[in-house]
């Protein structure tokens, strides 16, 4: 048993994987070995019910002007479904969508920022990183990335704890970065 913000604060950021292997320890039980499959399908289908994107997101990416891209610990095929149902693959082609599943690399380290970045063509001290993770607020900040952070409503003082300049809706952000 766990409340919500509890789950948020254990799962929040971390590979599917890890997330299982708390769960396995917690409840004293290993789980079937296609579990990770089947909760994906399971996950997907719950999107396709209705998956949203976040409030002004579609207007902060419409009047970016400067290159941005998706950095992800999920799976690419989970990205691209996400950005196809909310409307929002129109911003990213396949050279802005970078996921930890195609490099290894979990966070909290920072190497799949590093490496969007870099395959951008920027260092870290040019890029800004948006994160609503705890885990990805570290890694962004170990590589060497200014970090705003998304908040949940459970997660505020933890993010501007870990240094993270916090916001809660796309709006803010918009001003925060005066544009």
């Amino acid at each position: 048993e766990m409340d919500t913000e509890e789950a948020i604060r254990l799962f929040s950021g971390r590979q599917l994987l890890q997330s299982i292997r708390i769960l396995e320890q917690r409840s004293d039980v290993t789980f079937p070995e296609d579990f990770e499959k089947r909760f994906r399908v399971r996950l997907y289908e719950e999107f396709r019910k209705g998956v949203q994107p976040i409030g002004g997101v579609k207007d902060l990416l419409e009047n970016l002007k400067l290159p941005f891209c998706v950095a992800s610990r999920g799976p690419r095929e989970k990205i691209e479904l996400n950005l196809g149902l909310t409307g929002l693959s129109v911003f990213f082609d396949e050279t802005r969508i970078f996921s930890s599943y195609d490099i290894d690399s979990w966070k909290p380290d920072p190497e799949i920022f590093l490496h969007a970045a870099s395959t951008m063509g920027f260092s870290p001290s040019e890029c800004v990183v948006i994160e609503d993770s705890l885990a990805g607020i570290e890694a962004a900040r170990t590589g060497g990335f200014r970090v705003y952070g998304l908040t949940n409503g459970y997660n505020q003082q933890e993010l501007t704890d870990q240094g993270a300049i916090v916001f809660d809706e796309m709006k803010a952000l918009t001003q925060l970065l005066n544009i």
